[in-house]
């Protein structure tokens, strides 16, 4: 399968000053899909601009035509089933069927928190994903839900007329361990990885690649477990958290070796952050543009 490119445009400009401009000019460069973070802070950005990620995407839906948009990712730290499901419905209608949900367990950010609540231990973020995914399904799915569960409960939610694409949108479903493998394999047309961050300091890229043909791995076992054709499933691997870091944004040709060696582990997808000056996604404008233009044609 040949693979995609697409990109990441953090949530941190005003709309109408330099926001509008990136998804616009994401689309005329020919990516895939642009996604965007749904967090209500994160990391280095916490104390200035950032932004809610279903607005802008309901922004970038009204000034683009062709590219996806979608969420990189969504997490049940501080949303719920019923009310994010009202929202992707609307955002799906709006941009023609064009949107992706990307969605993971979550972690112990800023997002943990900021509600008041103490953070979830691993083992109850698990417990709420595995309980906020099947409901989030069949809240986008049929025309009224009712559920009680140990974390999430809908009373006679009404979703009418569902999503434009059928049977909903698509998720993208982050996971690496064997419970959010199993989600992916049961309810995701496609999966998503960042690599193994225990390697993003002091790993080498071949010992992520290595990292990441295990994961691979192991969601195969998962799609077999579930009676699924894992290479029907879109693999995604959102860079910049592995141990190359930049470096593959330096140049074309460094990217292109980068992507094709990830192409080889199976993966159809690979996303790359929008340039953000004196960050960890600092990188050349006009190199960004060419691998942009021109990488997926050296990769076909």
């Amino acid at each position: 399968m040949s693979v995609r490119l697409s990109t990441v445009i953090l949530p941190y400009r005003r709309w109408h000053e330099e926001g509008r401009v990136a998804w616009q000019r994401a689309e005329e460069l020919g990516f895939y899909t642009a996604y965007t973070y749904d967090h209500l802070s994160w990391r280095s950005f916490r104390d200035g601009p950032w932004f809610g990620a279903v607005p802008t995407l309901t922004a970038a839906a009204g000034v683009t035509e062709r590219i996806r948009l979608g969420t990189l990712v969504t997490s049940p730290n501080f949303r719920h089933p019923v009310t994010l499901a009202k929202e992707l419905i609307s955002l799906d209608d709006i941009s023609g069927g064009r949107v992706t949900l990307g969605i993971g367990a979550g972690g112990t950010g800023f997002d943990a928190t900021a509600l008041g609540q103490d953070p979830w231990s691993p083992l109850e973020r698990a417990d709420r994903f595995g309980e906020f995914v099947p409901l989030l399904d069949r809240l986008l799915t049929e025309d009224a839900v009712s559920y009680e569960g140990d974390f999430y409960s809908a009373h006679e939610a009404r979703n009418i007329p569902g999503c434009v694409q059928r049977p909903r949108l698509p998720f993208a479903v982050a996971a690496t361990g064997p419970r959010g493998l199993r989600l992916a394999a049961r309810y995701g047309q496609a999966w998503v990885t960042t690599g193994d961050p225990k390697l993003y300091e002091s790993g080498t890229p071949e010992q992520s690649r290595q990292a990441l043909r295990d994961q691979v791995d192991k969601l195969g076992k998962a799609c077999a477990d579930a009676s699924r054709d894992a290479d029907a499933m879109d693999k995604v691997l959102l860079t910049g958290f592995t141990p190359d870091r930049g470096r593959p944004l330096q140049s074309l040709d460094a990217f292109v070796d980068f992507a094709g060696l990830h192409q080889e582990l199976g993966f159809t997808e690979i996303v790359i952050h929008w340039p953000i000056p004196d960050s960890d996604f600092a990188a050349d404008e006009g190199v960004f543009e060419r691998i942009a233009t021109e990488a997926v044609a050296q990769l076909a």
